[in-house]
Parts: structure tokens; C-alpha cells; sequence
């Protein structure tokens, strides 16, 4: 059985810095690259968490496949871990 690689998941910075920014209300707050980064990485931690949570949730299941609807029945525990 041939061993299957994780595909990498990343954000890019400058659009992570640029989506955090649209929620400020003043045009003067800044963030610093560190909170950036910080933030890029949690992205990744949520999104591969994600994942690994709806293919369980297949699998309970007896799905070959990971649809939409595993993911909606994973997401309320999901949020709530985060």
C-alpha cells in the first residue's frame, strides 16, 4: 500500500493580514507580523483539524468519500474546541 503524503496547507500572509485589518475600526490600528503569523498558523491548525474530524466522521459512517455533510455534522464541536 503506497503511503499517501498530507497535502500542505497555508495561508498567505499579506491575505491573512488583509482579512484581520477589515475588521478594524479605526484606519490607524495596525497588526504586527508576529500576530500575522500567529494567526496563519491557528488557520492551519483549524483547517487540518477540520479535515481529520470530517474523514472520522466518514468513515463512521461507511462513506469512501467525505462530503459537506460530514463537515456541517463535525463543525458545532469543532467551534466550540476552538
Amino acid at each position: 500500500m503506497a503511503e499517501q503524503q498530507d497535502p500542505e496547507i497555508s495561508f498567505k500572509k499579506e491575505t491573512v493580514k488583509k482579512l484581520l485589518s477589515s475588521f478594524f475600526r479605526e484606519d490607524k490600528t495596525k497588526i504586527s507580523s508576529d500576530a500575522v503569523l500567529l494567526m496563519v498558523e491557528m488557520l492551519k491548525v483549524f483547517v487540518q483539524e477540520a479535515a481529520v474530524r470530517s474523514q472520522k466522521q466518514a468513515e463512521s459512517e461507511d462513506c469512501d468519500q467525505v462530503d459537506i455533510e460530514h463537515f456541517e455534522k463535525i463543525l458545532p464541536q469543532l467551534l466550540l474546541d476552538f
